[in-house]
């Protein structure tokens, strides 16, 4: 499975697209196949502050709680509300329907620190 080549990824499983100075986050398929079914997904509200590597939030699977870490820092701007009652859409579509929040980058120096598709398909297949 390889990863949309357009955005960048973190250790910690998520994946952030550029536009404008602004970063939309969510997780990776290959973090969700990990999960199992989402069953429910907690995110902040706008105007939240993100910091890079804290945690923002959480996906409830039929498997686990996982924390959710942002992979920058910024201010949140949008948050996704469709996976408040589909969930499931961070199975069936973790890089279009499933993201979940787009914040103002504060730092954009930070998206040096995160990997490209190549890196992280290494990084996944090494698991």
């Amino acid at each position: 499975m390889s990863s949309p080549k357009e955005l960048r990824y973190s250790e910690e499983h998520e994946w952030v697209k550029v536009e404008d100075g602004k970063a939309r986050i969510g997780i990776t398929a290959f973090a969700q196949s990990e999960l199992g079914d989402i069953v429910f997904v907690e995110l902040p509200e706008v105007g939240d502050e993100l910091q890079s590597d804290e945690p923002f939030g959480s996906v409830e699977s039929v498997k686990t709680v996982s924390e959710l870490y942002a992979p920058v820092s910024g201010k949140v701007i949008e948050v996704n509300e469709d996976l408040e009652d589909s969930p499931e859409y961070v199975n069936e579509s973790p890089y279009e329907k499933a993201w979940m929040v787009v914040v103002e980058l504060s730092d954009e120096s930070e998206l040096d620190e995160l990997m490209d598709a190549e890196a992280y398909d290494k990084m996944t297949d090494e698991d």
